[in-house]
């Protein structure tokens, strides 16, 4: 199983109506990771708090890296040049819950909008025109509308194909999935977190930092509903169709026509709503 150790936790529960008594029960672990940016010139190296984000422990490497190529801090592989711990251990833990990750002294960094940014997006919640200009603004280009050809048979399947690699879930039920296809249906990987959209990050924190990037001829399906989060990350990692099993915002339709993706929500007993670009669709 992937990311087992320090992803979960045993606990006594009483389970009323189950004859009452206590008995052991497994539940995901939820613990605050800080996101570190380690930046500028050889001779001038600095530090940058980023993001603290609850998380469950696992693929750390992978949130980290995908978090900053999602937000748009890096734009591929060769940006990042090195990413460690650091900090004290963590109770109970062989490793602290702080990484840090070294970008090449060509990344631009501007710490005071970076902090401005996320700090509006984490604690004040965002507005619907301000956010879309923000993705704008990083110059991110519209999909090739006509690529990859779907068959609409292939949409069906892919939430339970998801859950079977969802082995966190098994044992909780407790927690989100992320999951990346081929075109055909073939699952790739599957990533979990108790929060949806770190489960997005280190799924294609994963693919970045294996060489397997940009992810424009893939399919990503999403536990729960796909907000405007998951979409603006989607289209950071250039993924043309994600796939959710809830429903998307205003926000987040708008954004994926926006950019050419199609957007496929309530995903369940064999029906869908494709509310974006329905010309990948076919069959």
């Amino acid at each position: 199983m992937r990311t087992r150790e320090g992803s979960v936790a045993r606990v006594q529960v009483r389970k009323i109506g189950n004859g009452g008594g206590w008995e052991p029960d497994t539940l995901v672990v939820e613990e605050p990771m800080e996101i570190r940016l380690g930046y500028g010139s050889e001779g001038d190296r600095r530090a940058l708090s980023l993001s603290i984000t609850m998380r469950t422990p696992g693929d750390d490497f992978e949130l980290a890296a995908g978090f900053l190529l999602t937000e748009g801090i890096v734009s591929g592989k060769g940006q990042i040049a090195a990413v460690e711990r650091c900090g004290p251990a963590a109770p109970g833990r062989e490793t602290g819950n702080i990484v840090r990750v070294e970008v090449t002294p060509d990344v631009p960094v501007d710490p005071g909008r970076l902090q401005r940014n996320f700090y509006a997006t984490s604690s004040c919640g965002i507005c619907g025109k301000a956010s879309l200009d923000a993705v704008e603004i990083r110059g991110l280009r519209e999909m090739d509308r006509s690529v990859p050809v779907i068959r609409k048979e292939t949409i069906h399947d892919l939430p339970s194909r998801m859950r079977e690699g969802q082995m966190l879930f098994q044992e909780t039920g407790g927690i989100h999935g992320a999951g990346l296809f081929r075109a055909d249906g073939t699952l790739l990987e599957v990533r979990e977190d108790v929060g949806r959209h770190n489960a997005v990050d280190k799924l294609v924190g994963g693919r970045l930092l294996a060489g397997s990037f940009p992810l424009h001829d893939t399919i990503m399906a999403v536990s729960g509903r796909a907000g405007f989060e998951i979409v603006q990350k989607a289209v950071a990692a250039e993924i043309p169709v994600v796939v959710s099993v809830g429903a998307p915002s205003t926000l987040s339709v708008n954004l994926a026509e926006r950019f050419g993706m199609t957007l496929i929500g309530f995903v369940r007993d064999n029906r869908y709503n494709i509310y974006t670009c329905d010309e990948r669709i076919h069959g």
